[in-house]
Order: C-alpha cells, then structure tokens, then sequence
C-alpha cells in the first residue's frame, strides 16, 4: 500500500462522472429502467407470470431482441432461469450431439468446456488454448459438432470476431458480457447466449439465447432421441415455454422489467450499431489515455482484440514508477466512482472497466482524468 492511504485521497466534484459505476457484471442500471421497475409495482411484480400482462412482457423481450440483432426469420428467441452458467449445462444435455470444440482463453471461456468434458454422455471435448490477453483460432474438424467461442472474455477483456469454421457443427457463442454491446452476424453464428447483467443492465438470474433454424433442429433431433435431461435443464421445454413467452420456471418479473426497458432503449438509441458506437467511443478513450501514460499499459497488446464493452488496464508497479492498483480503486471508490479492480482470478496490477451502452462515454473520459489525480496522489 502507498504511505499515503487511498481513502483520504478526495476528488474535486466538478472532476468526477456523473455516474460513477463501472463495474463489469451487474452493470450501471438507468434511472429510467428504475421508473419503469417502479411502474410496474402494481401491475406486474406479484402476479401470475401465466397470465396476460407478464407473458406480454416476456414478449416484448423476445420482439426487441430480434430486433436488436436484426435475426432472420425462422430464429427464436429462448429463455430460461439461471444466468449463463447454467446454460452451460443446458447446452452440455440440449446442443452438443457427442463432441464440441472450446476456445478457452480466460477464466469464462474455460468453464463451458470444464462442463462438456465432466458430462458422462459426451466424448472428450476438444480444447484450443491460448494465454489470457489472446484469443486462439478455431481447428476445424469433422468429428465436431458444437463448435464453443466466447465473443467477449469478461475476465481479460480480449473479444473475438465470430466467424464460422468450415463444416457442418453448430456455432454456440458465448456473449454474456457482449450481447447489446458488440456487432455481431446471425449467418457466422446458430447459439448467440447471454444473461442480462451487463449490457442489458438488468440483474442476473436468466439465460436468453438466440438460436438459428439450424440450432432448433439439433434441439428437436436431441429431445427425439430420448436423452435423459433434467426438467430444469431441458432445451426444448424452455424453447417450447418461450414461444408462448412465457419460461418453464417462475421468473424474476423485476429482472424482465428491467430488461424490456433496456431493450427498448437501444432500439429507440438506433440498434445495435448505436450500441456499439457508444462503446466503441468509450473503449477508445480508455485506450488511448492508457497508451499515452508511462504507468498504463491496455493488458491487451493487439489493438484488434481489445473489447469494445470492457476494458483491462495494466498499472506499472510501484517500484517500476506505478502504483498499487488495489489503491487506485480504493481512492476511486472512497470518491463514489466503483467497481473498477481486476478480475480476481487473472492476479494481476490492473484495473477493469465496464463499457457498455448505458455507460456514458463522457464518464469514462471523466474517469481517467480522476485515475490520473488519484495517481498522483499516492507517487506524490
């Protein structure tokens, strides 16, 4: 720790953002989507999620998604409760006929591949590595029929562009922390999946995937051959729920509100490509402050792999004319502006910042400038 301790380190009110959340999952909610969860006290939360008015809301969900990503006729959007890390297993009983292929590149996109080889009904998955900061290129291979990509790694800030391997396996992809935030084509793509905590600025606790009509076929040839699959976990209940917008299990109707409003928002923003513009801005921002800074460093070093949505910093140490960066972000917290510490897991001298479409790009700019005040303080 620096001998000046971070939390007496205060910021001048005319430099901080006007919002000061940038962590990376659960993310920045708007004040808007806070009216309309407030809205809805009465008429949604506490009623039959059966019934009219919330299946009318699930439907606004399912609508403004195909919308958002400008899907092709014949996609369904399908929803069911758990977050990402249980369509994992969703995915390990309902999509994966005997052997998928995982590019692991950080700690998210290692978990998908952990849940294929620990399934007893599976062949050995094929796993491509590379080291965090990289992402590697797929391996074609015949005996492949799930091909496993992670279009943005939360935990080391690297994204991907999604294209499709030659050959017949699906392309399931991994877009918790991308999904309303990176550009994306439905033709590279059958299983875009995601939860709602990051760019759709909702809270945790479902699973939405957009599956293609190729992705729909391997659902129904599955159930067919009569696999055992827990209720919970079976892929084709929950498409089945979703076309009548509705889930298997109750939901959390907050979480909907939520969402919806979000959803609306970026349609009503310009789509998807408004989305990422907004990104983009901020991610650029950060970038270039980093380069331009003796002491930071962008962890990602090919500028074409760096994400859009969040962005990993590297802090020089403190022998080497750095800082602590656990003291950055405690200073940075003390003065309201949080959630911007590393991935716990990655162990490294950095910091990590959500990007995503509710984020203005003005704070992030606004944030560097209170990361090079509080920089100062503690080399002072």
């Amino acid at each position: 720790m620096s001998a000046k301790d971070p939390r007496s380190i205060r910021l001048s009110a005319d430099l901080l953002p006007r919002d000061g959340r940038f962590g990376c999952g659960p993310s920045k909610v708007r004040d808007a989507q806070i009216e309309a969860l407030a809205a809805a006290g009465r008429s949604l939360l506490g009623t039959s999620h059966r019934q009219a008015p919330v299946k009318n809301l699930v439907g606004s969900v399912r609508d403004g998604l195909r919308s958002l990503f400008s899907l092709p006729d014949g996609w369904e959007i399908v929803l069911g409760n758990g977050g990402s890390t249980v369509f994992w297993d969703v995915a390990t009983f309902g999509l994966i006929r005997d052997t998928s292929e995982h590019l692991v590149f950080g700690e998210f996109s290692s978990k998908f591949a952990e849940a294929a080889a620990a399934a007893p009904h599976l062949g050995d998955p094929r796993v491509v590595k590379s080291d965090p900061g990289t992402h590697p290129d797929a391996v074609t291979d015949a005996s492949v029929d799930v091909y496993a990509f992670t279009h943005n790694e939360t935990s080391t800030g690297v994204m991907m562009n999604l294209t499709r391997p030659a050959g017949d396996g699906l392309v399931v992809v991994d877009a918790t922390s991308a999904a309303g935030g990176l550009l994306w084509n439905p033709s590279e793509v059958d299983v875009y999946y995601f939860a709602p905590q990051k760019c759709f600025a909702a809270d945790g606790g479902l699973w939405v995937a957009a599956c293609s009509p190729r992705a729909l076929d391997r659902i129904r040839e599955i159930n067919a051959s009569k696999r055992w699959v827990p209720a919970s976990l079976d892929l084709k209940i929950a498409l089945d729920n979703s076309v009548a917008n509705q889930t298997y299990n109750t939901p959390a109707v907050g979480t909907l509100v939520l969402f919806a409003e979000q959803v609306k928002w970026m349609n009503e923003l310009g789509g998807l490509s408004a989305c990422n513009a907004r990104s983009q801005k901020s991610s650029s921002t950060l970038y270039s402050w980093a380069e331009a800074r003796s002491w930071a460093t962008p962890f990602v070093a090919d500028p074409s792999k760096r994400s859009h949505v969040v962005g990993t910093i590297d802090i020089a140490a403190p022998g080497d004319g750095g800082v602590d960066a656990n003291d950055v972000c405690t200073a940075l917290r003390a003065n309201g502006i949080v959630d911007t510490d590393s991935y716990r897991k990655l162990g490294r001298n950095q910091l990590r910042v959500g990007m995503f479409p509710a984020i203005d790009p003005d704070d992030v700019e606004a944030l560097t400038v209170c990361i090079d005040r509080v920089v100062e303080q503690l080399q002072g």
